[in-house]
């Protein structure tokens, strides 16, 4: 196939005309079955037919990713799970820049009984209701007016001041469901259709929050037991080990943290609810709390044996620097938009985002599907990531988007490949 094949049209009947187990991934944000903005795709989330054409065309071992919302989760991982899937975890994508749509109890209240006497409201403007990433300046849907009673409250309304009806929106869930190997053992399974595993290594955060180079073999952290397990060994054994405990650590300082199944965008609102932790590379004569037989003064042992390791965690800072940020921007949702047009999708996932969970389940140079493209980013980060892509998207106007900014990621990339020349 060429780097991307875009299909428009009922994603249904495109996935029914794809091969069986040709596939490596599948990563995407269906509708989540809310009727967001009363739009007629998101009545439902994805039913049961067309998560059995994904599993279909999935290889054995291929990792589905679906967003969701968080009053539908349940629907739609129920539905990927009857369709033979296993579930095989969730991701949390935490954000800040949620608006809640919550109901002034008091204020309907105070609307009720005056309702019937003629009381007056007042209009006024709005700062905007919805969540990440909808239709309007700031990432939210912008309403025209909201209406304030004129004078004071009720008693009975008084009574009820500060209740509502739901949360501030923050959290969308990603469903991590795998299809059930054909060999048996993961291992044999990744041998056989190079699918199975996620890319661990590949999506590391350093202890300061960027994300680490994917795809090279790298060391495997040490156990959080591999400081009490070396005090336990033969007094001759003990310092080769230490040595190598050190050694692996100061990889894996370099590896960064193990990827977590959380990922926010990085807004001060997320930050915020994080605590100052410490954490990074190994530091000399630092405190640490590893020590199993604490006392001993200066560090040092009166049986012969090694030095203590101090805090081999120094870095310090907020505890949200060990998961992934990504945030959208505008010039990132109209790159490469003709002029004078926009990208109007009022749902759009960050490209950073979406990079990070198509390189977390796809081997190299596989091909990942998105059956619910939207307005590409899927196809954006598969071309980022060397990946080819499939999607499939109903409306004529967001195919067109999608494949404008496809595209001018394609010729972005090539750009910077031709910068650095032949190697």
């Amino acid at each position: 196939m060429n780097t991307f094949e875009l299909y428009q049209g009922n994603c249904l009947d495109s996935l029914k005309n794809m091969e069986d187990n040709s596939v490596d991934s599948i990563v995407s944000d269906p509708p989540y079955g809310l009727s967001f903005m009363g739009k007629k795709w998101d009545y439902d989330v994805p039913s049961v037919e067309i998560w059995k054409e994904c599993l279909r065309v999935l290889k054995p071992g291929g990792h589905l990713l679906a967003f969701a919302g968080t009053r539908t989760q349940h629907r739609m991982a129920v539905r990927i799970e009857d369709a033979g899937f296993e579930i095989r975890d969730m991701i949390a994508w935490v954000y800040g820049s949620g608006f809640p749509k919550s109901l002034d109890v008091s204020k309907a209240i105070d609307k009720a009984i005056d309702k019937a006497a003629g009381v007056e409201f007042d209009a006024v403007p709005a700062s905007g209701v919805g969540f990440m990433n909808a239709e309007g300046e700031g990432g939210y849907n912008v309403t025209k007016n909201q209406l304030v009673r004129k004078g004071e409250s009720t008693d009975v309304a008084r009574q009820w001041q500060g209740w509502g009806t739901s949360l501030k929106p923050s959290l969308e869930p990603v469903t991590v469901a795998r299809k059930p190997l054909s060999e048996g053992t993961v291992a044999a399974n990744v041998l056989a259709h190079g699918t199975g595993a996620i890319n661990i290594d590949g999506c590391r955060v350093s202890p300061t929050g960027e994300r680490l180079g994917g795809g090279e073999k790298r060391a495997t952290f040490v156990d959080s037991d591999g400081w009490s397990r070396q005090w336990m060994m033969d007094a001759d054994k003990v310092s080769e080990h230490s040595e190598k405990v050190r050694q692996n650590v100061d990889r894996a300082t370099q590896l960064g943290r193990f990827p977590a199944n959380l990922i926010h965008d990085g807004s001060d609102e997320v930050l915020n609810l994080f605590p100052i932790t410490k954490s990074g590379s190994i530091t000399a004569g630092a405190s640490s709390g590893r020590d199993m037989r604490a006392g001993d003064k200066d560090n040092t042992r009166k049986d012969g044996r090694p030095p203590q390791p101090k805090d081999i965690f120094g870095n310090e800072g907020s505890a949200a620097r060990f998961f992934y940020c990504a945030k959208v921007s505008a010039k990132e949702r109209n790159a490469g938009m003709p002029e004078g047009t926009t990208n109007n999708h009022p749902t759009l996932k960050p490209i950073a985002l979406m990079t990070y969970l198509c390189r977390l389940v796809t081997p190299p140079g596989g091909i990942i599907l998105d059956p619910f493209m939207g307005s590409g980013s899927t196809g954006i980060a598969a071309i980022n990531e060397g990946f080819k892509f499939i999607g499939c998207e109903m409306s004529p106007d967001y195919i067109k988007i999608a494949e404008a900014r496809i595209r001018h990621a394609q010729s972005e990339l090539q750009k910077q490949l031709d910068s650095i020349g032949p190697f």
